[in-house]
């Protein structure tokens, strides 16, 4: 990873070294933060649909209308 992602990289490290409690408060701390929340929602739905077939959208279109 370049130098943007070097920073990343530690704090992750870092963040492995965490007994596991610590880890779940740091997590929970996280989560209640609303806008936080709604991005790691989002990362995670990106992540679960990175192999799924695109299809044009035109096609999407269509479904929705009918």
């Amino acid at each position: 990873m370049g130098s943007k992602g070097a920073t990343a990289e530690v704090f992750l490290a870092a963040f492995k070294t965490l007994e596991r409690k610590e880890q779940d408060i740091f997590l929970s701390e996280i989560l209640k933060d609303k806008r936080l929340r709604e991005d790691l929602i989002d990362i995670a739905i990106a992540e679960s649909r990175a192999k799924d077939k695109s299809r044009p959208f035109r096609d999407f279109l269509k479904e929705q209308n009918n």
